[in-house]
């Protein structure tokens, strides 16, 4: 295996169900694992199309049950920064899809507070910051997470850190307030790239012909600051889940066909 794939792995799909499919699987053999050992497990969640079609496929998934949920947390990678109610917050798609088919404790899914609870935006980015400090290490103010999902965006964007703004090349914060988004809703609140990139594993899930650019440019090694894809990396294993749709053009031998 070369270098390169050695740091980054292409698993590809038939089609994008299958590919939720397969990333649900692997999700829970990792899990089941760590939970069987009694570790504490946290989880990095994405919102979107296809972050969505993962929990979807985890939460009708009959593997959902095997799992002991006690001792796994799980947060967001970003947030929209609108009412509770929105339909556009992550959280709400993450509940409906996922977190309320599975027996986890309340205390352990740690949500991005909404506009309009008596939090500034900039007060609930802080808010974030201080939650994830206090399950933080000797190392790092944030936990250090088994797997880190995202998904990205045609413009290569990950989280709410988009192309060529301040956000993506942020390092001395954790979390931030993003204003004027290029991606409706235009407020927001984003995890930074050191601690998306402090994650063991990091999966990206890019299914569709509107993502092979992205793709292709972030496998070319394409600066992280005009694509963000590019300078997602997990310490252990950064892994792009993508469907045919997506994989054209991809070299072959970046194919990982045994992951």
């Amino acid at each position: 295996m070369s270098e390169f794939r050695a740091e980054k792995r292409v698993v590809v799909s038939p089609d994008a169900r299958r590919l939720a499919e397969g990333v649900a699987r692997r999700f829970f053999q990792r899990i089941s694992s760590r939970a069987a050992e009694g570790k504490t497990t946290h989880v990095l969640l994405t919102g979107g199309t296809a972050g969505t079609s993962v929990l979807q496929a985890a939460g009708e998934s009959p593997a959902r049950h095997d799992v002991d949920w006690s001792n796994v947390h799980f947060w967001w990678g970003d947030e929209r920064f609108v009412p509770a109610d929105d339909p556009a917050r992550n959280e709400n798609a993450a509940r409906e899809a996922f977190l309320s088919r599975i027996d986890v404790p309340t205390r352990n899914v740690h949500p991005i507070a909404a506009a309009g609870t008596g939090r500034s935006h900039d007060e609930a980015a802080a808010d974030y910051a201080s939650e994830l400090a206090a399950h933080g290490t000797a190392e790092q103010a944030w936990p250090r997470f088994t797997i880190a999902f995202l998904g990205v965006g045609p413009d290569g964007h990950i989280a709410s850190l988009f192309p060529d703004r301040g956000e993506i090349g942020d390092t001395e914060n954790s979390v931030l307030a993003v204003r004027d988004s290029p991606v409706p809703p235009s407020d927001r609140i984003t995890l930074t790239r050191p601690v998306i990139n402090s994650s063991r594993r990091v999966w990206l899930v890019l299914p569709g012909t509107d993502k092979a650019s992205a793709l292709g440019l972030a496998l070319a090694g394409a600066s992280y600051h005009s694509v963000p894809a590019a300078g997602a990396k997990g310490r252990k294993q950064t892994v792009f889940f993508v469907d045919e749709a997506a994989a054209q053009g991809v070299p072959e031998e970046l194919i990982d066909p045994e992951f």
